[in-house]
């Protein structure tokens, strides 16, 4: 089992996570408030994450850099057990990762393409915080393509700028998760070629430059299929 697997576990049937209420309380003097805004929860959450695996004697370490990852779950090894935590509330409105940053990332540490990821939604009504459900989840089975780009992003003023997840837990999702990491990256590839700003400098020779630091790294080949082969299963 992974440090990831067994957090998950321990959250799930050692704490309760899922239905856990709580709330956000500060103090100034003697006048003592509830805190009732939603943008302080992931941060929060985060933080409380850290607290109880130290209390729990989890091995990890908490990264309040603001850089990937969010914690190394395996202190002796740095380039193996990234966890990212995300949390929501409604459908999930975070950034996956910076575009430019990821594209460029993952050939540098082709081990980030293998970070787990903690999904957190919660709902927020008059101050009392309540999870709701979370996940555990590889990169690609919260990433899926959309109407205009083979990887689902956020355009604005005809820039990517990030990444954007998908709704990996709906079974009537218009475009579903890809099933494996072969064929996000083979979308992503393609929404390098298919994107202005990437097409003539980095298209051509990156699936290339990963493969090679991706082999490197982990002593295998990885073989992107071509995105038009397999768009049909993503594209309804």
């Amino acid at each position: 089992m992974t440090p990831a697997e067994k957090l998950y576990q321990a959250l799930q049937n050692d704490f309760g996570f899922e239905g856990a209420t709580g709330s956000i309380r500060f103090n100034l003097n003697d006048y003592q408030i509830t805190v009732e805004q939603n943008n302080v929860v992931g941060n929060i959450l985060e933080e409380w994450l850290d607290k109880w695996m130290n209390s729990k004697g989890i091995a990890h370490i908490h990264n309040e850099k603001q850089a990937s990852p969010d914690f190394w779950l395996n202190p002796d090894e740095p380039e193996a057990d990234w966890l990212e935590v995300k949390s929501f509330t409604g459908s999930p409105n975070f950034d996956v990762a910076a575009f430019r940053s990821f594209i460029n990332l993952i050939i540098d540490k082709p081990w980030k393409l293998h970070s787990k990821h903690l999904l957190i939604k919660y709902k927020s009504e008059n101050g009392i915080v309540t999870i709701e459900k979370f996940w555990m989840k590889n990169l690609w089975e919260i990433c899926s393509t959309s109407g205009v780009w083979p990887v689902k992003v956020q355009y604005k003023n005809k820039v990517i700028v990030n990444i954007r997840p998908s709704t990996w837990y709906s079974e009537n999702a218009d475009y579903p998760s890809f099933e494996c990491l072969e064929d996000f990256l083979a979308a992503l590839e393609e929404t390098i070629y298919k994107y202005h700003d990437t097409r003539s400098t980095i298209a051509e020779h990156w699936s290339e430059r990963l493969c090679k630091s991706y082999k490197e790294h982990y002593g295998k080949e990885l073989i992107l299929p071509r995105w038009n082969d397999i768009k049909n299963k993503y594209i309804k």
